[in-house]
């Protein structure tokens, strides 16, 4: 439980110095405003605040959330959430009913390309930048 609360934690933390450091995530947060939230189905969990780009997290769980994530357990939500193959790890995730999705996924969707700030740069090799 408390390897969960301190991910949900330092994600706020981490997307913060995102949009502080690269100002592609800084315009892609840009004037957004949204409230979500991450929790376990026990009621544990945190949620966000997006709007004047920047992002702040709160203890607790918000009764206007326009999404939540929801996983079955904390280890089940530390072990998708920080998985490497990130994208994978929600699919299953979501397949296997671990992770339950509520609430509006333009929303989601959204936040998933904000997440994508957060991954290391691709190393491109130098013979894919031939034409050859």
């Amino acid at each position: 439980m408390l390897k969960f609360k301190f991910l949900l934690w330092a994600l706020a933390q981490m997307l913060q110095r995102k949009i502080k450091h690269s100002p592609d995530c800084a315009q892609y947060v840009g004037a957004k405003r949204l409230l979500f939230q991450i929790r376990t189905a026990s009621g544990a969990g945190r949620h966000y605040v997006i709007e004047n780009g920047a992002i702040q997290s709160f203890a607790g769980l918000s009764p206007n959330a326009q999404f939540t994530l929801s996983f079955t357990n904390a280890a089940k939500g530390f072990s998708i959430l920080s998985a490497k193959d990130a994208q994978a790890a929600f699919i299953r995730g979501v397949g296997s009913k671990d992770l339950t999705i509520s609430g509006d996924f333009r929303e989601v969707m959204w936040f998933q390309g904000l997440t994508a700030f957060l991954q290391p740069p691709k190393i491109v090799s130098p013979y894919d930048r031939t034409a050859f």
